[in-house]
Order: structure tokens, then C-alpha cells, then sequence
């Protein structure tokens, strides 16, 4: 089997990703798609396999602890309104539910040739190593939805292709949403130190999993030394970092033989191991039956 046609798909277009999804809309804009999500948008659960897109992402979530909204199966994640920010290139997956409600904005920068800030530097929540969640309280959800409700109104009633009235209110929002960032951050820096470093780790695993297993990568991306972080992830969490990296992988090959219809060599090479028996080795180890055993449990 050549494994190079199992590489995770990479979505330089807004309509051929959402092609991959059971969501029948699209956009006429190369550059800019908003989309509501609510009971109307999906009736239906799916997931989502590992991919990547060359387009940024950002959206406002209600629900989401209900919902099965995923973005890395880890238990932390779950929050029930959050703010999500993604910068192109980045590995991603999900599941969703029809208990989700929220506004989900995708994006090119030619959609603001008008006024082209230097974009990582402005807003850098959109971080090219890692994706950014920010836990939201309902009265923060309930601030920032009618911005968002705005930008989604002036994009359906556009009379331009270019949708200029809705990419200004965008770039209004990031700036408003900047300042919410910055404040946050100050917040857990002062109210929980502790937890930052370990909620980086746990970004930065989400991301790059497939292609980085090892504590000394993710040590190197955080600008600490392998001793360090192995200590730090054992006495915040019980578990040591190798531990997590694994989980995460474990996560996504679970989802993958459950959610999918790809044989067990195909989810090897699209989890980047290098064989199938190396695959089925690790998959019992952590989770106690092989790869096929756990799909027939659960299917039969």
C-alpha cells in the first residue's frame, strides 16, 4: 500500500472543505465564508477526520460542553461557550452535534485588501504553531454574539462578491475581541499560573500530534528543557507528558476505526505510523484490544 495517498487532506479552497462536510452550504467569495450554526445548519452528528486548510478559521460556540464539539478529545477542552481562533496549516478534527449553536467564520487575507494589518502581529491569537480556545461565560457569549450576528447578517445581504461591509466588521470584532484576549490572558497569568504552561502543552499536542511525538519536540516549541516540562505535566495532571501525547494519538485512532470507514492500514498511515503491525502493537497497549477487536466491539 502506498502510504502517501493516505496524507491528511489539505483544503486550499472554502467550498472543496466543506464538500468533505454533510453541510450543504456554500459560499461565492474565494475569500470569506460566515456560516451560523444552530439546529438548522446540521440535523445530524458527524466527525470529522484529521485535515488541514490554508484558510484561517475563528468562531464564537454556545453549547459546547453538550454538544460533543471537539477539537482535540481532550476532556479540557470542553467548554461551553468559547471563542476558537486557528491560523492556516494546523491539524484539526472534530465532532459536532446538533446541540451546538454559534457562528463560524472562515477566511483568506485578500478579503482585506482594503486595510492588511500584519496579521500575526495584530491578532496573535492566530497563532501559527497552535490553536487558541478561550473559555467564555454566558453574559461574555451573550457580548459578543450580536457582533457576530452582525458580521453574519451584513455577509447574507452582501451586494457585493467581495463582501466588503461584513470583512470591515470582521477586522472590527478581531480588534474588540484583541482586547478580551489580552485581559484574559492577564487574568490566568495572575489568578492561575500554574494551569498556562500546561494548557500551551495540551494546544500545541492537538496540533502537531501526527507529526511530533516526542516530549523533547514539544519542550523545544515551549522554550523549556525536557526535565522541566516532563516535571511540570507529572505534578499538574498525575500523568507524564509522554502519556498525553499518546492519549491524543489514541484519541483520534479511536475515533478513526469507530467513525470511519478506512481499513486499519489506511488509519495507520494517516496517524503516521510507520506500518500496520507497529499501529495495532501501540492501539492494544493503550486502549486493550486491537484496532479491528475495538471496531467490532462497538459496531457488532
Amino acid at each position: 500500500m502506498d502510504p502517501s495517498r493516505n496524507a491528511i487532506p489539505f483544503y486550499d479552497d472554502i467550498n472543496a472543505f466543506f464538500a468533505s462536510t454533510p453541510f450543504p452550504h456554500r459560499t461565492n467569495n474565494p475569500d470569506l465564508f460566515c456560516f451560523r450554526s444552530d439546529k438548522r445548519a446540521h440535523a445530524e452528528e458527524f466527525y470529522k477526520p484529521p485535515f488541514r486548510r490554508s484558510f484561517y478559521f475563528m468562531a464564537l460556540m454556545n453549547n459546547v460542553g453538550d454538544s460533543g464539539i471537539v477539537y482535540d478529545n481532550s476532556n479540557a477542552m470542553r467548554m461551553n461557550s468559547s471563542l476558537v481562533f486557528q491560523a492556516p496549516g494546523l491539524l484539526s478534527s472534530f465532532h459536532r452535534n446538533t446541540r451546538s449553536s454559534g457562528y463560524l467564520i472562515y477566511f483568506k487575507l485578500p478579503c482585506f485588501s482594503f486595510f492588511r494589518p500584519d496579521f500575526e502581529q495584530q491578532f496573535p491569537f492566530f497563532d501559527v504553531q497552535q490553536t487558541h480556545f478561550y473559555e467564555l461565560s454566558q453574559q461574555q457569549y451573550n457580548e459578543l454574539a450580536p457582533a457576530f450576528e452582525d458580521i453574519f447578517t451584513a455577509y447574507e445581504n452582501a451586494d457585493d462578491k467581495k463582501h466588503t461591509v461584513a470583512s470591515l466588521k470582521i477586522l472590527a470584532v478581531l480588534y474588540q475581541i484583541k482586547a478580551f484576549v489580552q485581559l484574559s490572558q492577564q487574568q490566568d497569568r495572575i489568578t492561575k499560573p500554574e494551569s498556562v504552561l500546561l494548557k500551551q502543552f495540551m494546544q500545541l499536542v492537538n496540533d502537531n500530534y501526527i507529526e511530533k511525538r516526542t516530549v523533547n519536540e514539544y519542550a523545544d516549541m515551549l522554550a523549556v528543557t525536557p526535565k522541566y516540562l516532563s516535571e511540570y505535566i507529572k505534578n499538574a495532571t498525575g500523568k507524564n507528558a509522554l502519556a498525553l501525547i499518546h492519549q491524543r494519538i489514541v484519541a483520534e485512532a479511536k475515533s478513526l476505526v469507530l467513525h470511519t470507514d478506512l481499513d486499519i492500514a489506511e488509519i495507520c498511515y494517516q496517524l503516521n505510523f510507520s506500518d500496520p503491525a507497529n499501529f495495532n502493537k501501540f492501539f492494544k497497549k493503550n486502549v486493550g484490544a486491537t484496532p479491528l477487536e475495538f471496531r467490532n466491539n462497538h459496531n457488532g
